[in-house]
């Protein structure tokens, strides 16, 4: 297997934190995104979406999402179980997993695509036509962030993981979102202290440095 990865890029880092929780290592390959690489002929000849993190796997079947990958290797090594184990875990689970990534990590996306001029038409990740910044959508990410922070504050109150009472895929995609959404131009949640609790605790894990 191959990973292609990228080294500032959060859906990459969600590969490289989860492989590092399970402590797998893949043979890697950087795609310098900077420089545009994830759109040059090469790289889309292995993921036509043009989108990092890629797995590519012996059979030569490419999967291009990073929950997907790290779905695929739950699979094959299924301890610690990060997607949960009973039922109810792994609704949980995928539950504030889909909350996280369309509340929060979304936050970060639209504020980042439609304010930066190095992604002036380019509103969406991966190769597509050309696709138009829209302010607004910055304004929604405002919006987005600040109620995504307060609710997550409440639920924190009382538990010291997300989904579970172990540290799960949620936590892994909730300290990615967040952490990107600060790059972004995203307040820190320092007004949210169980949030700020949390997230402390989720970056003094060896794995955040993946």
């Amino acid at each position: 297997m191959i990973l292609y990865d990228a080294i500032w890029a959060p859906s990459p880092r969600r590969v490289r934190v989860f492989l590092a929780e399970k402590q797998i290592e893949i043979a890697r390959e950087l795609v310098d995104i900077r420089s545009n690489a994830q759109l040059s002929d090469a790289y889309l000849a292995i993921n036509p979406r043009g989108t990092v993190p890629a797995l590519k796997l012996e059979s030569g079947e490419v999967i291009d999402e990073s929950a997907a990958i790290c779905r695929y290797i739950e699979a094959l090594h299924p301890d610690p179980p990060l997607f949960g184990q009973t039922p109810l875990e792994i609704a949980q689970i995928e539950g504030w997993t889909r909350r996280i990534e369309s509340d929060c990590y979304a936050a970060g996306a639209y504020l980042l695509r439609n304010t930066r001029p190095h992604f002036a038409e380019r509103g969406l990740a991966g190769k597509w036509p050309v696709v138009p910044q829209i302010a607004a959508l910055a304004d929604r990410a405002l919006l987005m962030w600040d109620a995504f922070m307060s609710a997550l504050d409440a639920h924190l109150a009382t538990r010291e993981m997300i989904a579970t009472d172990r540290y799960s895929f949620a936590d892994i995609t909730a300290l990615i979102a967040i952490d990107f959404g600060i790059v972004a131009g995203l307040p820190k949640p320092e007004a949210h202290a169980h949030v700020t609790r949390w997230h402390q605790a989720a970056l003094a894990r060896p794995s955040a440095s993946a």
